[in-house]
């Protein structure tokens, strides 16, 4: 398993300037989260891969700012706007590969738009395969807003698309849906590739790691048994945690436990 950090978490540092705190942290696995279209275009890219180059930094994984638009643009019933969204996020995609960056997060639909489960499912494959022209990955967030909030709907998806499945699991998220991540391993199995990790307490859903009672040795136990060995992306918000450094320590405590349990990792 690969440990790292998403410059989400520094919002709202610019990208560029968020991937520089977390290389003088030491962290050496990133997710970007891209915030603006600029930040996935040059000259930002660019200038982000020197960065990488020089602290000998791996970029994992590619979020876009643009998941609220996904539902009226990528799962409408009209042709221009989902034509505009392939159109954008296949530029993410040729980003992605100067990165060198292989998951691509989607959140998908929202739970009030009119998209069918049927129509959902081709447009994800048809992003899916887009992805993989440029041997990117598409996966699916859960997200508790949206319809993958549901297991029930993420076990729809891997039995009518297996091919095209793929999944990230975001902790908080499922706690917001009222969900145990837990639930979502054994259910979807080593169909997920990337993780956003945050800890929680009895009164606070998103902390850092190691600073709730999240059970952390029962969800690295259950990833490993499951064949799961894709990347653990730090991801908060800035008001649940405080100096940048409790990112790095985040990364750290997970490292320390993968240790502990004789998981294979890297930071």
């Amino acid at each position: 398993m690969k440990i790292g950090v998403s410059t989400a978490s520094l919002y709202p540092c610019h990208v560029e300037d968020a991937f520089k705190i977390l290389c003088d942290l030491g962290v050496k696995t990133v997710e970007i989260f891209a915030n603006s279209t600029s930040e996935g275009q040059e000259p930002i890219v660019s200038e982000i891969c020197s960065m990488r180059d020089l602290n000998n930094v791996r970029i994992t994984s590619f979020h876009p700012f643009s998941s609220p638009m996904e539902s009226v643009f990528l799962f409408s019933d009209y042709d221009r706007r989902i034509d505009e969204m392939m159109s954008l996020y296949r530029g993410f995609f040729g980003s992605m590969n100067k990165f060198g960056a292989k998951v691509f997060v989607l959140h998908g639909a929202i739970l009030s738009s009119k998209c069918t489960p049927q129509h959902y499912m081709k447009q994800f494959a048809m992003l899916s395969e887009a992805g993989r022209e440029y041997g990117i990955t598409v996966a699916q967030e859960n997200v508790s807003y949206c319809m993958s909030g549901s297991i029930d709907f993420l076990k729809q998806m891997k039995r009518e698309i297996p091919e095209n499945a793929r999944f990230v699991l975001d902790l908080k998220q499922a706690r917001r849906s009222g969900e145990n991540p837990l639930d979502y391993i054994k259910a979807l199995g080593d169909s997920i590739i990337h993780c956003h990790i945050s800890d929680a307490d009895e009164n606070r859903d998103c902390l850092a790691a190691g600073a709730g009672k999240f059970d952390f040795e029962s969800l690295l136990k259950a990833l490993s048994d499951k064949g799961c060995d894709g990347a653990l992306i730090v991801e908060l918000y800035r008001r649940n945690y405080g100096d940048f450094s409790e990112l790095k320590h985040s990364a750290d405590f997970l490292a320390e436990l993968c240790e502990k349990l004789s998981i294979k990792y890297s930071l």
